[in-house]
């Protein structure tokens, strides 16, 4: 017997990876729910080998469903979370609005598994930011082996990660170099985002920062450890999707990279492309639909005493948002509704 699952969100980037990734890894459904806003009816989307049609979010009572996934943004989660949840199906939800919740456990399966049993108190389980996701799957081994003090990380994030609207923008923008009479001024960024970075990512807070930039050092804290010091700087760049983290780490024990690269290799969810030649490293475009999270430029920080670099790459609408949802919803089912 599997599971009646809904997709919340489902005509999303983040909405229809999930489904994919539901089918990709077999997870065991019974029924599945594709669900949207009013104005997306009928709207059809894959599973698998089926097409499914998009069902009113407004009307659809969960009564007798087992896991909701969600992927439609704080605002209207705020509003649908609860009533899921108060009927009996579990939430797991994939935006910022209960990550910091200190009665909603925050998962990322490879990390802190053992967190899972702390959605009874409101049957609701957050789904971490993605440019925390794929840097706490590469943390978590190192800190058991050698206790990390403290994390700089500076990020390479894609536009997917701010939704279709912006990868249009990017799209149109970079045709508008070339093409005479049809240049797009920015409107989901502040600046240019073709052939341009941008130093901002979400709002600026009172000590100069960004949210994003705040989100990984408050996520980092409540999965893996809140001792670790962490300073963040987020950066949007011209890549359609993958995004890219240069992470500098102290430890407070001395661990020898190549240890760290042998540590890495046998983490799960993790895949080590650390070769010192031309091309022995992974960028954006190649992690594009990969499940794992991948590692390179392993190196000791020659500055401090007990210090690493690491270059991490990961897909962010897989492993930052659906596949971290559908992992939760596959150890979900192994560790406490156990159907599947």
């Amino acid at each position: 017997m599997g599971y009646k699952v809904a997709v919340v969100g489902a005509t999303g980037n983040v909405g229809r990876e999930m489904l994919n990734i539901l089918a990709e890894r077999q997870f065991p459904v019974d029924e599945i729910a594709a669900l949207a806003s009013r104005r997306s009816l009928g709207t059809e989307c894959s599973f698998g080998d089926q097409t499914v049609k998009t069902q009113d979010l407004d009307t659809f009572d969960f009564t007798g469903w087992d896991i909701a996934l969600f992927a439609i943004g704080s605002g209207p989660t705020k509003e649908y979370a609860p009533k899921a949840a108060a009927a009996g199906c579990v939430v797991i939800d994939n935006s910022s609005l209960y990550r910091y919740d200190p009665d909603v456990p925050l998962i990322v399966p490879e990390v802190n598994p053992g967190a899972i049993h702390g959605y009874a108190k409101k049957n609701i389980i957050a789904n971490p930011n993605c440019s925390t996701a794929q840097m706490v799957v590469a943390l978590k081994p190192l800190h058991d082996r050698a206790t990390i003090k403290r994390v700089v990380v500076s990020t390479y994030q894609s536009v997917s990660g701010s939704g279709k609207d912006a990868m249009d923008e990017l799209w149109l923008q970079t045709k508008g170099m070339y093409v005479p009479g049809q240049e797009v001024e920015p409107s989901v960024y502040p600046k240019q985002i073709a052939f341009n970075v941008i130093p901002h990512i979400d709002v600026f807070l009172d000590d100069g920062s960004t949210k994003e930039e705040w989100k990984m050092v408050a996520e980092t804290k409540k999965i893996i450890d809140p001792k670790i010091k962490l300073t963040a700087t987020c950066v949007r760049v011209p890549v359609f999707v993958g995004h890219s983290e240069a992470i500098n780490i102290e430890f407070e024990d001395f661990l020898d990279e190549d240890e760290a690269r042998d540590i890495l290799r046998e983490a799960p969810g993790i895949m080590v492309v650390d070769k010192r030649e031309d091309g022995g490293y992974v960028t954006p475009a190649e992690c594009v639909g990969d499940f794992a999270t991948f590692i390179s430029r392993i190196r000791q920080d020659s500055t401090i005493d007990n210090g690493l670099n690491i270059w991490c790459v990961s897909d962010n609408l897989r492993k930052g948002a659906a596949l971290n949802a559908v992992q939760i919803a596959e150890l979900l089912g192994r560790e406490v509704l156990k159907k599947g």
